[in-house]
């Protein structure tokens, strides 16, 4: 079984979110998307995610609630932080040792893989899937990757945040309608 583990803050989950999952989930013949919301990335320590834990896991399944490869997982938020992704995929694989395990990530967290704690042993674990936007990342050796191009949506998380704050309108096709409904939009 293909599993393919994915991280981030999902503060809030937005189309573009979506749409890289599901190219994944296809390109790659994924069985299994995880969306797996962050508690504190270490390297995000210190700065608090705007809405709150419940409140990502509901939009999240609000969102892929007509997905039926992906599932929302908890796991990382009942961890102690900072949200170690090697944990994460330790955990998976003891939990389901006969998963094949991927992890889909974008060209920035690509290009600092190497500052990842336990950078060797997530290799070991994890055959990574790359969404970049324009030129193909360098491939790093001895790591297995895949990296899928499908276009670009341009919805933001943090401009997202900034229009709600600021009681503007989201960009149309930004979010999932049942995350838009959820919000008031």
């Amino acid at each position: 079984m293909k599993t393919c583990l994915f991280g981030g803050s999902f503060d809030p989950v937005h189309a573009g979110h979506l749409m890289i999952a599901t190219e994944a989930q296809q390109l790659c013949g994924l069985d299994e998307l995880v969306f797996l919301p962050a508690a504190c990335s270490p390297f995000k320590q210190g700065s608090e995610t705007c809405f709150t834990d419940d409140e990502r896991l509901h939009m999240l399944r609000l969102a892929t609630a007509d997905m039926p490869w992906a599932t929302v997982s908890e796991l990382d938020l009942q961890l102690p932080p900072p949200s170690w992704s090697w944990r994460i995929a330790e955990h998976w694989h003891q939990q389901h040792p006969e998963a094949e395990l991927y992890w889909l990530m974008g060209t920035d967290q690509w290009e600092q893989l190497h500052r990842w704690a336990r950078y060797d042993y997530l290799c070991e674990l994890l055959h990574f899937i790359v969404y970049h936007r324009s030129e193909v990342p360098r491939p790093r050796p001895g790591v297995r990757s895949t990296f899928i191009c499908t276009g670009m949506h341009p919805a933001s998380s943090s401009a997202i945040r900034e229009a709600l704050r600021n009681g503007e309108p989201i960009p149309e096709g930004w979010l999932p309608r049942t995350v838009a409904d959820y919000l008031g939009q």
